[in-house]
Order: C-alpha cells, then structure tokens, then sequence
C-alpha cells in the first residue's frame, strides 16, 4: 500500500472530472487519484487555454499517478501545490529523482508491478512515449494505469497506439468501465508517441471499454500559437467521437469540457 493513509470520507460517487490536457480526477470507492497535475496556467513555452479549474477538485487527493517525465506531466511547482507528503505513484527511474526534489512520499512503479490506494489496486501499464525529461535527459520508463476496484478505469497518459494495448483490458473478468484516451498533443501537428483521433478509436476498439473519453486536447499551446491555432482545440474529440462511432459502436464515447464529469454508475453491463 502507497505509504500515506487514505483519507476516511464519506462514500461518494464514483465519477471522473476532466480537468484539462492529462489532469483528471478518478474518485472511486471514495479514493481520489489525479493523474499527471499541471494546476497553473503555464509550464515551459506552453499556455493554458481554457481557465483552471475549480482548485476542490483537485485539492488532497490519496495519491498522484504520474504517467512520464515530461514537463507537461510531471509539473513540480503543481505537484508542491499538492503538498510534499502527498503519496507519488512513478515510472520506475523517478523516484531518486523526486526525492532530491523533496517529495517525501515516492513509490516507483515499473510496467507490471501494482500499488494499493485504499481499496483500490493501481497497475502500471506498458506505454510507448519518449521517457526523457528535457532538458538533462534524465530518463525514466513511460507509464499508463489501470485503476481497479468497484468499477475499472485505464489511464493511458500518453502513448501512440502499439499491439499490446489489447492485452490491458484482457484479463478483466468484467471486462473495462473506462478508457482515458489521448487523442492529440500541445501542437498543431503530433510526433511520434501519440495517438490522434483515428488512433484513438482503434485503441478503443481494442480495449472495448463501456465507456470512452478523451484526453490530452484543447488545454495547452505553445506562445503565439493561439491567434492560428485555437479555433481548432475542439476539433480532436469531435473526429474522435466520429472514428470511434464507425470502428467502436459497441463504445460510449463522452467528451468532458474541463471541470465536467462523468458519473460510472448506471454505465450499460456487457
């Protein structure tokens, strides 16, 4: 179990909150994780587009889960918002790393290996990104998660579409609840380890979750890209959803504006 404890709360509603590129909210059984928090308006030469969000939502969470290295995942000054001591599930390579930074509460993961929040079991899942942090090209492995407990949530972070993706929603006797699904980048045009719409909606046919949403779109632009550009942030998820409507149609697809949330319970049973 990560080292902290998890906060006693009243039951809640298992639900996820979209809180903008890969921040989002997974709360199940009462357990809040947040996923790669970037909670300030700008990191490096990236600008937030749409407002923050309401800080409760991402106040005290029982853990992070922080897919890579990259300064648009693993923000520091966001993760110092959150408070030294709270616990840190890493891509094996980080933890040191994030100890010299002063973060007490560090648990490296590596694809394979999982993690007790409470209730919850967090896997880590393989994913194909580039792992360096620039610049110093320090290196760590490059994560998704699966989050298990009374409902069952994949977090891909940040990856481009490969094989084996299938195999992450394999093995669930009840098969998945939901699937967190990059579906564009920071820039007008994507490099290699990313999924745009099209690779997306494979990537939902191969997981066959009950319920899709797509991530990682209409958050960040580089400066001086948004008088260009920014007309066209919503575009990903909308082609998402057409892609995914002709090779998923078994798949819900969901498109979350930042701050929004979509409820688990009442998803349709297979």
């Amino acid at each position: 179990m990560v080292h902290g404890a998890v906060a006693a709360r009243r039951p809640s509603a298992d639900r996820i909150v979209f809180l903008g590129h890969a921040t989002i909210l997974i709360e199940l059984a009462g357990v809040r994780l947040l996923t790669d928090p970037l909670l300030r308006l700008g990191v490096g030469p990236l600008r937030r587009q749409v407002p923050l969000c309401d800080a409760s939502l991402s106040a005290a969470p029982d853990a992070v889960l922080i897919s890579h290295l990259h300064r648009d995942h693993l923000d520091l000054a966001s993760l110092r918002l959150l408070g030294r001591e709270t616990p840190l599930l890493v891509p094996a390579g980080a933890g040191e790393w994030l100890g010299r930074q002063g973060f007490g509460d560090v648990r490296e993961l590596a694809a394979g290996e999982s993690a007790a929040v409470g209730p919850l079991t967090v896997s880590a899942t393989p994913a194909r990104h580039d792992g360096h942090r620039h610049p110093g090209g320090m290196r760590a492995q490059t994560l998704g998660f699966l989050v298990q407990g009374r409902g069952t949530v994949y977090f891909a972070g940040d990856t481009e579409l490969f094989p084996g993706m299938a195999e992450i929603s394999g093995g669930l006797a009840g098969g998945l609840d939901v699937a967190l699904l990059p579906v564009a980048g920071w820039a007008p045009k994507l490099g290699p380890g990313h999924m745009g719409p099209l690779e997306a909606a494979r990537a939902a046919a191969m997981l066959a979750p009950r319920l899709a949403i797509p991530i990682h779109w209409g958050t960040l632009l580089p400066v001086g890209f948004a008088r260009r550009y920014g007309a066209r942030l919503g575009e990903p998820p909308r082609l998402f959803a057409e892609h995914a409507a002709r090779l998923a149609p078994e798949v819900e697809v969901q498109v979350l504006q930042p701050g929004q949330e979509a409820s688990l319970s009442g998803l349709p049973r297979r």
